[in-house]
């Protein structure tokens, strides 16, 4: 029986989503271990990864049960006994065709910024930007809609058929002191997101302009690389 789960993860305990060999505290490297205590051996796959550091609010994998495990209520309860700053939200049965990667149509990333400097409670959640003009960051993130090659906007060492992705929409919401930036699309590159985070950011504080974003955005020159940071990313939603 193959099954979607839900979950959600503080990525701050872990060094990324993806197991690794050099280390077992991965998100999946813990999944992996509650699964085996369970007798559960089977393969996990993500909707996508995660850097250290990126939380998750809406992260899908799916896997391969075992005949004897049909109790999915109970398999999540003992899920999560098991399992520390991660937390399976939900465990539903689907078809066996259903690829947690590959069926999903779209992806949306959200990035918290706080105004004043976070409180100790706060740091590891919301990235600080002290002072920037809201209309310039709408506008920067306005030029990302649409279909690019993001071949300016990515991590080197990823290894990809196409550095062209869809971005449907991109939006930001005012909450009290609280900035929260939203990106939808039909796939990210690895460190796209946290790259266009700082690309807008530095639009809106005014040390890039909006033609060179463009510039950058349109594949003809390379104005900054740098990446904004992880703690305020969180991958939010994968619709299927």
């Amino acid at each position: 029986m193959r099954i979607k789960l839900l979950l959600a993860y503080d990525g701050g305990y872990f060094h990324g989503f993806q197991k690794q060999t050099k280390t077992k505290d991965t998100v999946v490297g813990h999944i992996e271990s509650a699964l085996h205590a369970l007798h559960i051996h089977t393969a996990i796959v993500g909707s996508g990864r995660t850097d250290a550091g990126v939380h998750a609010t809406g992260q899908v994998i799916h896997i391969d049960l075992p005949d004897f495990w049909n109790d999915l209520v109970k398999l999540r309860l003992e899920l999560n006994k098991k399992l520390h700053h991660i937390s399976i939200k939900h465990i539903s049965q689907v078809d066996d065709t259903f690829h947690a990667r590959f069926s999903a149509r779209k992806r949306v990333y959200r990035y918290i910024i706080k105004q004043t400097p976070p409180s100790i409670f706060e740091a590891n959640y919301a990235a600080h930007f002290p002072k920037f003009d809201p209309l310039l960051l709408r506008q920067a993130l306005c030029s990302f809609q649409g279909e690019h090659d993001f071949v300016f906007f990515h991590k080197s060492g990823s290894q990809m058929h196409s550095t062209k992705r869809r971005i449907f929409r991109t939006y930001s919401r005012q909450k009290g002191d609280y900035t929260i930036l939203y990106f939808e699309a039909n796939g990210f590159l690895r460190g796209q997101v946290r790259m266009m985070v700082a690309a807008v950011m530095e639009c809106a504080t005014g040390a890039l302009t909006l033609p060179m974003l463009r510039e950058q955005i349109e594949g003809i020159k390379r104005h900054t690389t740098h990446s904004a940071p992880a703690c305020g990313l969180y991958l939010a939603h994968i619709y299927y």
